[in-house]
């Protein structure tokens, strides 16, 4: 058995992921999944939010900043957005920042947009565990991250 602390740390580490979740569809979708017991990792955070057009920028960096590995907002389906055009606002910002991210050295697979609806928990625990593993691929953040001492 090799007990390096490297070898060590890759089986135990979890990704840690926030996921910014719209009220309407996409929280609905993971409420759903947890009612209906489909499993995904527990390693995701959720924050519900009004609407995935009101997840800015720096809201994603500061999740980055903040020690998560990975960030997934999550909203409704194109043209069914309860704010009429909430979901593209937030598809024009995430466009924006995947290319100011991959400006910056950090891993496209860290952030993730989707649309989920409320019907579709079993396509959210599909995606939580894709989004996990895309994470676990890439390793433990470091770009962006506060060391504190």
């Amino acid at each position: 058995m090799n007990n390096e602390p490297s070898a060590m740390n890759e089986t135990k580490w979890d990704p840690k992921i926030i996921a910014f979740l719209c009220t309407w569809c996409s929280y609905a979708g993971a409420d759903l999944a947890g009612v209906s017991r489909f499993q995904y990792p527990p390693n995701i955070r959720i924050v519900k939010v009004p609407c995935s057009g009101r997840i800015s920028a720096n809201l994603i960096l500061d999740a980055l900043k903040s020690g998560a590995d990975g960030v997934l907002v999550s909203g409704c389906h194109p043209g069914d957005c309860h704010y009429i055009s909430g979901n593209y606002y937030a598809r024009r910002r995430f466009a924006l920042l995947k290319n100011f991210l991959e400006f910056v050295g950090i891993e496209p697979g860290r952030v993730n947009f989707s649309w989920v609806s409320a019907s579709e928990g079993e396509q959210f625990a599909g995606l939580v565990s894709e989004v996990t593993e895309t994470v676990r691929a890439l390793g433990p953040a470091t770009r962006l991250v506060k060391k504190i001492d």
